[in-house]
């Protein structure tokens, strides 16, 4: 018999919807041709990357068009990775003689692992730190900022606690000194609402893959009047700003998931959070000494971050994957790491809490017996790890 599977984990990759698995078919075995390409049989597909960079910038409301009318502040890249080492690197390019960038401490790694590559450079590196419960000070921002500042990077939300942090803020912070802004919102497109159209956020980065279309695809939203210098060199494709021939699958798929986002999010986004919080709720009333962890009034409505204290988080894991039930210690980037999640320890977390954290990120396609099937199996799982546990023993001498 197939063992159940209850996907929890939906932060670190979604499930591709069935609408853009379909829809990205016909440009695998029928449509394949190269949309660079003069003839109709490929010249036609480029009105398909086309259609979804409009879905694309319908979805972030970014109302930038060139002459033709297209959306020209959409370019298609690889993943979220390569469009925020691209951000980074543009911004460095266009005020060549400002060495400084910001950013946080509890950014992604695709930022905080970039940011080490230009401090070797010679750049100076500035992390605003978080308060116990991951949120920044703006008036941390105001003074790190100056006139040597090229680049501010502040994720729109964090991809293990949840925090939305106040990005348009910030922005205007940034250019107040004549410095650019950059967020990643690789977690949150799709699952909270974004308008660029006020022309506040310089760069942003999403990644199809955490909302329903496949691996693979990512954008970076780059503000109409931004000069770009490209980071992938080649061809003329994206308008000569990234080189390489278009993944026309996986574009058309990004561009279905952007509709059926933009069109499904306010309803999803209310039963995300009922499923959240059921969650938080059975598991505060049935667990003793857990945390919740992050802003609990400014943050996704999908993600959860719960400390179980004195036990460690992989054999909760392990324990879970056992009834089919997958979930993750923190970022899927770190995993296999056997220190605590970065943004825990930025946070102060006790030792005791952060090695013993689970993320929980839920999707449109969880239910609610789903979640009551983990409150059924996790107490005790957590007993059971406690048990055996001399923390937990000695935790009151």
């Amino acid at each position: 018999m197939e063992k159940r599977i209850i996907y929890l984990d939906n932060n670190a990759t979604t499930r591709v919807d069935d609408a853009a698995a379909a829809a990205m078919l016909p440009f695998l075995t029928e449509r394949y041709g190269n949309p660079s390409s003069i003839h109709t049989f490929g010249g036609s597909v480029m009105a398909e990357v086309e259609k979804a960079r409009m879905s694309v910038a319908g979805l972030l409301n970014a109302t930038g068009r060139d002459r033709e009318g297209r959306a020209s502040e959409i370019i298609f890249t690889s993943c979220g990775t390569e469009s925020d080492n691209a951000a980074i690197n543009a911004a460095t390019v266009l005020l060549p003689k400002r060495r400084k960038l910001v950013s946080t401490v509890v950014e992604h790694p695709a930022i905080l692992n970039t940011l080490d590559v230009f401090r070797r450079k010679g750049f100076e590196i500035e992390l605003l730190p978080v308060d116990d419960k991951g949120r920044i000070n703006l008036a941390d921002l105001e003074k790190a900022v100056d006139s040597n500042t090229a680049l501010v990077s502040i994720m729109l939300a964090n991809n293990e606690i949840g925090n939305i942090y106040p990005v348009k803020e910030a922005a205007d912070i940034a250019h107040a000194a004549g410095a650019l802004f950059h967020t990643d919102a690789v977690q949150a497109v799709g699952k909270v609402p974004i308008d660029l159209s006020d022309g506040k956020i310089d760069f942003l980065t999403l990644s199809g893959h955490k909302l329903h279309a496949p691996k693979g695809i990512g954008v970076l939203y780059v503000r109409s009047g931004v000069r770009f210098t490209p980071f992938v060199i080649g061809g003329h494709q994206e308008r000569g700003r990234r080189g390489g021939t278009e993944n026309v699958p996986s574009i058309v798929a990004l561009g279905c998931a952007a509709e059926l986002a933009r069109a499904n999010m306010a309803e999803e986004r209310v039963k995300l959070a009922e499923l959240r919080d059921h969650l938080e709720e059975g598991v505060l009333k049935s667990i003793p000494s857990v945390r919740i962890n992050g802003d609990r009034q400014n943050r996704l409505p999908n993600t959860s971050s719960i400390s179980f204290e004195y036990i460690e988080g992989e054999s909760i894991l392990l324990m879970l994957n056992m009834f089919g039930i997958c979930a993750s210690s923190g970022s899927a980037c770190t995993t296999g790491s056997l220190e605590p999640s970065h943004v825990l320890m930025s946070m102060k977390l006790p030792y005791t809490a952060a090695h013993g954290t689970i993320r929980f990120s839920l999707s449109k396609y969880n239910t609610r017996e789903e979640i009551d099937y983990v409150l059924d199996k996790l107490p005790p799982i957590i007993s059971r790890l406690r048990s055996m546990s001399p923390y937990w023993e000695n935790r009151k001498k």
